[in-house]
């Protein structure tokens, strides 16, 4: 994952349902009016804040990171 200095994290502080991949996590983002494709961090935690999911547009492809803690 290459992050710019420009590059901002977004943090979605409502629970997140862990089991949505791209699609449900992309919906979620275009729903704040966000622009997916620029390269800034989108991370999603989970109800009991055990787990996050951080969504970004990498080298021409979305990619899903998921950190269990």
């Amino acid at each position: 994952m290459f992050l710019s200095q420009s590059s901002k994290v977004y943090l979605f502080t409502t629970p997140t349902d862990m089991r949505k991949g791209f699609d449900g996590l992309s919906f979620l983002v275009r729903q704040q009016n966000l622009d997916l494709f620029s390269g800034d961090l989108f991370v999603f935690i989970s109800k009991r804040a055990d787990r996050i999911k951080i969504l970004t547009w990498d080298r021409g492809g979305l990619t899903r990171n998921q950190q269990n803690m």
